[in-house]
């Protein structure tokens, strides 16, 4: 409660997942999203419904511009920021001959770039009591699988600015970790047909806990993260993944 919460690509999936549990928790959030308006709009009023207080602010992290214009909003309607999260991100699965400089510089621009950028905005507005930066990367990052070595790629990169960054920041009381999920039920990976045609139970069965994801496994630790409960942890990748790391 009493802390102001940006969260990219927030319209839907995960993103919008973390951004409801952050303001049932008493956080008044920024929901961010770069094309699907209605659905960040959705996110905020169902927060602003339940007593919360939430705006949708659309952005592309990928542009310099854009990520200063956002957080320039969000000073002006909240007046401070104490937590971001980074979830905005893209992902094209195929082999690696299909992998063109367009699909490389839309994953990278997005899934790195936009963090970069989030984040050199963040840390222009914490306060002198620091922030909490959330990452999202993913399974992949430290277990590829085949078809995703480029977006696989970018959470490995997330994950090693993540780290960086705990390191950098630490001496300004700014803490930086990440969440990794495991294979989970959204939106995203509905769409791009992740577990069609069986692979969703081949998938949930290599799980020891024997199921996919689902949004509410993953929300609950980004308010953790976001709370004065986590202060002693920085620098740290958290895998919520059923089991699975250890099952490979």
């Amino acid at each position: 409660s009493n802390k102001v919460a940006i969260v990219t690509g927030a319209s839907k999936g995960i993103g919008g997942g973390i951004a409801s549990a952050l303001g049932a928790a008493g956080a008044r959030v920024a929901v961010n999203y770069s094309s699907d308006r209605e659905g960040a709009e959705r996110v905020a009023q169902a927060i602003t419904d339940n007593g919360g207080e939430a705006i949708a602010l659309g952005a592309d992290v990928s542009k310099a511009a854009d990520v200063a214009r956002l957080f320039k909003e969000v000073d002006s309607a909240f007046g401070r920021l104490d937590v971001l999260v980074n979830n905005a991100g893209v992902f094209r699965f195929g082999a690696l001959a299909e992998i063109t400089e367009e699909s490389f510089h839309l994953h990278y621009n997005i899934n790195v770039l936009g963090a970069i950028l989030t984040v050199q905005e963040a840390i222009k507005r914490f306060g002198a009591d620091g922030g909490s930066i959330i990452n999202l990367s993913s399974i992949v990052g430290s277990h590829p699988v085949a078809g995703a070595l480029l977006y696989a790629s970018t959470k490995g990169a997330i994950e090693t600015l993540t780290r960086g960054l705990a390191l950098e920041l630490a001496p300004r009381k700014i803490r930086v970790n990440a969440i990794a999920p495991g294979h989970t039920e959204t939106e995203g990976n509905l769409a791009a047909g992740t577990f069609e045609g069986g692979a969703g139970a081949v998938l949930a069965g290599k799980t020891p806990l024997g199921r996919l994801g689902r949004v509410t496994d993953i929300a609950p630790l980004a308010v953790f993260l976001a709370s004065d409960e986590s202060a002693w942890i920085t620098g740290e990748v958290i895998r919520a993944a059923g089991g699975l790391i250890v099952a490979t």
